[in-house]
């Protein structure tokens, strides 16, 4: 099975062609740089995203606190990040960098502040 990956480590866009022999790459061609060899490698076994969002604050119905994942989160795993962070209300005072919810959906990866809030 072929792919075509559209590169997105650098401004050229490369269309990077990732050759998959069942789950595991044969050959990746077409790349610009070695960075983008591997990230078409990774991105076509194994997709991740950074999770950007907003939670609630408790007591403030009209506030929200933006967040993000403090790593990548596998891209399966998005849906089910959202459905637990719109259960989150968070409590003033928060600084930026505070954990927000820990290990989310059991990925190892924390979710964080991106604000400081008094």
């Amino acid at each position: 099975m072929e792919k075509t990956i559209i590169c997105t480590v650098c401004p050229r866009g490369c269309h990077v062609k990732v050759t998959l022999n069942g789950t595991e790459v044969a050959e990746v061609a077409d790349y610009g740089c070695k960075r983008g060899k591997e990230y078409a490698a990774a991105e076509a076994t194994h997709p991740v995203r950074i999770l950007t969002t907003t939670v609630k604050v408790s007591g403030k119905d009209d506030e929200l606190l933006p967040v993000r994942s403090s790593k990548p989160v596998p891209k399966e795993k998005l849906f089910d990040c959202m459905a637990v962070l719109r259960e989150v209300q968070v409590k003033l005072p928060v600084k930026c960098y505070d954990v927000v919810a820990a290990d989310i959906c059991g990925t190892g990866v924390d979710i964080v502040a991106t604000k400081t809030v008094e």
